[in-house]
């Protein structure tokens, strides 16, 4: 009997119901007082999980896009330092070089970035930094917070991808100085793919660029938010999707929201180690584990395509491999969005059976299950 199949990647996430039948609602026009209500419950409530007072701009686009908005608008910088300690960390370098110069930090990927570096980019004239909070490609949460102080030591604009830790881990943008962030719809969020919301301080426009592509531009989407509107039409179903998405967080809280998501990859953490894998990322003293993805090491004794392959023809569990130089070599397990333990589980369970097959690991799910006892 085929059942329904079950995404654990880290997004796009499994989709809840409640929004899938928000989405199949009739089509509402865009320029009308219901869509603005939606826009500013919308905008009301990604504030809070952005961790700020000030603006919010929703892109009818990829999480790409909406980094793309931010670099584009807010490069009026003569340098700017990049970070890239992953495949997210190496794309904003990219971006970026697009519209000026670029100081690249490069890490190896799944190790932790190193302040010093950080700080001495700085102070060689770097006038703005740009981040990767949560890096989903090595299963590492950089640290927004040091970061956020470095660059306020030097007066340095901060942009940070906050795409896979908005919604699911702790972002305080205000309080750690960010000010630009980005969040993506299909993550933490646990909606489709194809919006990107923007968080912009008010600091961040003294650094207005005013070549920005035209789509791209904020400012527009700066003018048109004064009446809860978008500059141009709307993907309107997904805004109904992220206005339902948002009250399902309301009714969960925001904290407890985030401590499940840390008890699900504490859990998944669990699991690996005394299943006698190894955890993929290098951690300093700065540097965590990601609470949204665990990036495991794949054993010896078996093959990605076995793996993967397997739990998908097997069990209908689809898990995310590595990036690039990393395929093969890594395994990725997502923990976002509105999910429960029953999900983690059974993920951990189909691996368990495919790796102990093979002899690549121990039995170890009822650790997971202690972890998982009292969600």
């Amino acid at each position: 009997m085929k059942f329904d199949e079950l995404l654990m990647i880290p997004g796009p996430v499994q989709v809840h119901s409640r929004i899938l039948n928000a989405m199949a609602k009739p089509l509402i026009g865009h320029r009308t007082p219901e869509f603005s209500e939606i826009m500013k419950r919308c905008t009301e409530g990604l504030k809070e999980l952005f961790g700020t007072k000030d603006d919010v701009y929703i892109i009818t686009g990829s999480g790409t896009a909406g980094i793309e908005a931010a670099i584009s608008t807010f490069s009026s910088v003569k340098k700017i330092t990049c970070i890239d300690n992953g495949k997210f960390g190496d794309r904003l370098c990219r971006i970026a070089s697009r519209y000026t110069e670029v100081d690249e930090l490069r890490f190896e990927w799944g190790n932790s970035i190193e302040l010093e570096a950080v700080e001495k980019s700085l102070e060689e004239g770097s006038e703005a930094i740009a981040f990767v909070h949560n890096e989903t490609s090595t299963g590492i949460l950089n640290p927004a917070e040091e970061i956020g102080k470095l660059a306020k030591k030097h007066s340095a604009l901060v942009i940070m991808d906050g795409i896979t830790s908005v919604g699911g881990d702790e972002v305080k943008m205000d309080e750690w100085g960010i000010d630009v962030a980005i969040v993506g719809s299909q993550k933490c969020l646990g909606i489709p793919p194809g919006l990107a919301a923007v968080a912009v301080r008010e600091r961040a426009w003294e650094f207005y660029n005013k070549k920005a592509p035209f789509y791209l531009d904020l400012s527009a989407y700066k003018k048109k938010l004064k009446d809860w509107q978008t500059p141009y039409t709307p993907a309107i179903p997904l805004f109904v999707a992220l206005d339902e998405a948002i009250k399902m967080i309301k009714e969960e809280g925001l904290e407890k929201r985030i401590e499940r998501h840390r008890t699900f990859s504490k859990a998944v953490r669990e699991w690996a180690i005394n299943a006698g894998l190894e955890l993929f990322p290098e951690l300093n003293e700065y540097s965590r584990y990601s609470n949204t993805v665990t990036a495991i090491k794949m054993p010896p004794e078996i093959t990605d395509s076995e793996l993967r392959g397997t739990l998908k023809r097997e069990y209908g569990v689809t898990i995310s491999g590595g990036q690039e130089h990393l395929k093969g070599r890594i395994f990725r397990i997502g923990t976002m969005g509105n999910i429960g333990k029953r999900e983690i589980l059974s993920t951990l369970a189909a691996i368990e059976d495919i790796l102990t097959r093979k002899g690549a690991a121990m039995p170890a799910l009822n650790v997971a299950m202690n972890v998982l006892k009292d969600l």
